[in-house]
């Protein structure tokens, strides 16, 4: 069955992030400050495409926007923590997951923009 939500890029890419976490993780749990890391990470990555489904499940109305920007909440969190875990993970592979942060919250914040004019036209 294909769902419309696959077809968001920004829900895509955040699904995209998630995937790259479970590497990240498998690193950040070989030090014991890379393990508190860890698992702030896991729960603002998650937020991202979760919000992003809640959100989307709930129509376009008021609700959606409102989801949306918990999610990109969850997507700058995700960013400063990524750029936290300088110590653990290699330079490349932040500025990669912070770029993709990046493209991920502007998605999100045009988005939000292009849902909130046409609820004023309503």
């Amino acid at each position: 069955m294909n769902d419309s939500l696959d077809k968001v890029i920004f829900y895509q890419k955040s699904l995209q992030l998630w995937d790259m976490y479970w590497s990240d993780s498998e690193i950040l749990f070989q030090d014991f400050r890379g393990k508190e890391l860890a698992r702030q990470l896991v729960r603002s990555v998650d937020s991202i495409s979760a919000n992003i489904e809640e959100g989307y499940g709930r129509g376009f109305g008021k609700e959606y926007p409102h989801f949306l920007r918990i999610s990109r909440g969850s997507a700058r969190e995700s960013k400063g923590r990524y750029n936290r875990c300088s110590k653990l993970l290699s330079e490349k592979t932040i500025l990669e997951r912070t770029n993709l942060l990046d493209e991920i919250i502007a998605m999100i914040t045009k988005s939000i923009e292009t849902l909130e004019n046409k609820n004023k036209k309503k």
